[in-house]
């Protein structure tokens, strides 16, 4: 890899600094049941590339590694990213579990990485030193959940439901360990399970105030829709798991659904000019974890700017970055967590995920 530049100094060096001949990569879902979460990923990363190129000697790429959201395609793809070495970062993995399957790799090649999705808080206790995210991860989420279940929904009683999917269970089990006895019973599905009448019976015995399912969009859309057929017409908390416009096909059923999400509204003031561009550049609104995705490919993209050409420099650039991004001051601790976290709260308002405000 060489420095390139097309204007001499008075020493006859280059002007620029910018590295060349370098890739970023998004690994997560392109296809498959979650592609929905993956699309505005891949495109808020997509948009810090462009306009980086804008103005760049040399252009960045970006390339997909469609995982499909399965922790069984993970390492296949990430072994290899891994052995090409114009790879200089990753924005992802995009969710739990295909981060814990792809991490040991990542971090024995060296290779950097930010997810700008990953929730689960084990993912920073594995001694990855590649590892990052670039929001707050469950054990701050969980606790905001069963917050805003207790304060705002006034919830009584929750019966809790995960998919047993590394995000989904791992969160569930913080939302129940916050509620502690409120919890009026607990249940497990399956991803793709799409007969949840056992659920349903369960829940309508425990009668509880509110329910809250740790998974994903594919399979709330169902159990909503079930739970309200069969009669149950207490509030339906969710995670950003199902903060997807796919969701909304549910209908009438999402209508109230509460959503919590480490994710900043695009109405915020803070992301107006990025939404602005995004929807100039894709012809509609920027979904969940784009402006995250977009301040992961940028963190990345600030570092080749400075004319760093391999990993093991760029790691080094992660781990002492410390500047604004659009969705929060970008810094990392010691484990690759962000020391700036956020979590807000969104309901399903006449068809629509709008956002309602931060939990505190």
């Amino acid at each position: 890899m060489t420095a390139c530049g097309t204007t001499e100094d008075s020493d006859g060096g280059s002007s620029s600094d910018a590295a060349c001949d370098l890739k970023l990569a998004f690994f997560g879902p392109e296809t498959g049941p979650a592609a929905g979460l993956g699309k505005p990923i891949i495109q808020g990363a997509q948009l810090a590339v462009d306009q980086y190129n804008e103005d760049a000697d040399c252009e960045v790429e970006l390339t997909i590694s469609d995982s499909q959201g399965s922790p069984d395609e993970a390492p296949s793809l990430a072994t290899e990213l891994a052995g090409d070495e114009s790879v200089i970062g990753v924005v992802g993995p995009a969710f739990s579990g295909e981060s814990a399957a792809a991490g040991p790799i990542f971090a024995e090649a060296g290779l950097p990485t930010i997810s700008p999705s990953a929730t689960n808080p084990a993912l920073s206790t594995n001694g990855w030193d590649t590892f990052h995210r670039a929001l707050g991860n469950d054990a701050t989420q969980g606790p905001a959940a069963a917050k805003y279940i207790m304060d705002t929904v006034q919830a009584k009683s929750t019966f809790v439901i995960d998919d047993a999917s590394e995000y989904g269970a791992g969160l569930a089990e913080i939302v129940s360990d916050t509620l502690g006895d409120a919890v009026a019973g607990t249940d497990t599905i399956q991803a793709g399970q799409t007969d949840f009448s056992a659920t349903v019976t369960k829940v309508k015995s425990a009668k509880p105030d509110a329910v809250f399912f740790g998974g994903y969009y594919a399979e709330a859309t169902i159990l909503v829709g079930q739970l309200r057929n069969g009669g149950y017409d207490g509030v339906f908390v969710v995670a950003d798991g199902v903060k997807d416009p796919a969701y909304l096909d549910a209908g009438k059923a999402a209508e109230g659904t509460i959503i919590t999400c480490p994710c900043i509204p695009d109405t915020d003031p803070a992301v107006a000019e990025f939404a602005s561009a995004y929807e100039d550049a894709f012809g509609e609104a920027a979904g969940t974890y784009a402006a995250e995705a977009y301040d992961a490919a940028s963190i990345f993209l600030d570092g080749i700017g400075e004319g760093i050409d391999n990993r093991e420099d760029m790691l080094a650039f992660i781990n002492d970055y410390d500047e604004p991004g659009i969705t929060k001051e970008l810094v990392f601790d010691e484990t690759g967590e962000p020391s700036d976290v956020h979590v807000y709260a969104y309901t399903v308002e006449d068809g629509a995920i709008v956002a309602d405000s931060e939990i505190k």
